[in-house]
C-alpha cells in the first residue's frame, strides 16, 4: 500500500508552510521531491517521519498512522542536515547503536562503503568534516533495514567524486535490495536520470505529481527568430522565455498541436528536468 500523505497542513506562528498536501509513495520506487528554498520540503519530510507534527492531516504507512507508532517509524529513515548524533561517539559505535534501534544493520556493506569513501570508522562524529558527516549519514541510510529512505539534501559538502560514488552506490543498493527512496535536492541535473516520479512543491502545495518520463514528454523549447517563435507558440502553454538578439526561445509545457506546419526557421527540442523545474517554479508560470 505504501505511504499516504492526506490533507497535511503545517503552520509556524502566522505562516502556513504546507497547505492540504496529499500524495502517495508506492513501494520500491525512486522519487524526487523538488522545490525552491522555503517551499516546505524539509518540513514535509520531518512530518512524514514524525519529527514534527502537522496542524491538520495524517500520514499513514500501509493504512496505519505513523504518529507515535514505533513499528511503523522503524520502517523509515530520514537523512537530513540536522545532526542528531553525539559528537563524542565514534562512527563504529553509532553504526552498532543504529543496529539496536532499527533491528539490523548491514555491517559488511558499511565496511565496504567506509573503505570506498575513505571514512575512518574509529573517528568520533565531532571530528568529521561537513562532507564526511554527510557520508556517514548516507552509509547509515544505505545499510539500515528500512523500506523507505528519505534523503534531504544528501550531497551537502560532497566533492564531485564522492557525489558520483554515492549515486552509483544508491543505484547498486536499490538494484540488490529494492525499497523506496525519496531524494530532495537542488542539484537536479545530477539525479534526474535515476528519478522515476517527481513531486514539485511550490508555495506549500503540490504543483506537480507525475512520472518523470510523462512530464518530459510534454516539455519543449521552441527556438528561432522571435516573431516566428511567438507566432508558432501562440495559444500554447508558455512557462518561460529567453531572448538573445533576434533569437528567442519559448519554453512549452503541454501539447504542441502537431497538425500545424513547422516553419523551417524554428527548432523544437526537449527540455531537461532541471530547466523544466526552473520554469515551472518561476514567478508568473502557470500549468494548464
Amino acid at each position: 500500500m505504501g505511504i499516504k500523505v492526506s490533507e497535511v497542513t503545517k503552520k509556524f506562528v502566522r505562516k502556513t508552510i504546507l497547505k492540504n498536501v496529499s500524495f502517495e509513495l508506492e513501494p520500491n520506487r525512486i522519487y524526487g521531491l523538488l522545490g525552491r528554498n522555503g517551499a516546505g520540503k524539509s518540513t514535509l519530510l520531518n512530518i512524514m517521519t514524525d519529527r514534527i507534527f502537522p496542524n491538520d492531516g495524517v500520514v499513514t504507512l500501509n493504512g496505519v498512522a505513523i504518529h507515535e507508532h514505533d513499528a511503523q517509524l522503524g520502517k523509515i529513515y530520514l537523512m537530513s542536515e540536522v545532526n542528531l548524533y553525539q559528537k563524542r561517539q565514534r562512527v563504529a559505535a553509532l553504526f552498532k547503536a543504529s543496529k539496536l534501534l532499527y533491528g539490523g544493520f548491514n555491517e559488511s556493506y558499511a565496511k565496504q562503503l567506509c573503505e570506498a569513501f575513505e571514512l575512518n570508522p574509529k573517528l568520533r562524529f565531532g571530528q568529521l568534516s561537513t562532507g564526511y558527516r554527510t557520508i556517514f549519514k548516507l552509509i547509515m541510510a544505505l545499510c539500515l533495514p528500512v523500506d523507505y529512505v528519505f534523503l534531504d539534501e544528501p550531497i551537502l559538502g560532497l566533492d564531485a567524486n564522492h557525489r558520483e560514488l554515492f549515486y552509483k552506490e544508491l543505484l547498486d543498493s536499490y538494484s540488490r535490495h529494492p525499497r523506496t527512496f525519496v531524494i530532495s535536492t537542488h542539484i537536479i541535473e545530477e539525479v534526474a536520470n535515476m528519478l522515476e516520479h517527481v513531486f514539485v512543491l511550490e508555495n506549500g502545495k503540490i504543483l506537480i505529481d507525475d512520472d518523470v518520463d510523462r512530464m518530459l514528454s510534454q516539455a519543449y523549447v521552441i527556438t528561432g527568430p522571435g516573431a516566428t517563435v511567438d507566432a508558432y507558440t501562440q495559444g500554447l502553454n508558455i512557462i518561460g522565455t529567453e531572448s538573445l538578439g533576434n533569437l528567442k526561445g519559448n519554453y512549452i509545457f503541454g501539447n504542441l498541436n502537431d497538425d500545424r506546419e513547422i516553419p523551417d526557421t524554428i527548432q523544437i527540442s526537449r527540455m531537461d528536468l532541471q530547466k523544466l523545474f526552473i520554469h515551472l517554479t518561476s514567478e508568473g508560470s502557470t500549468i494548464k
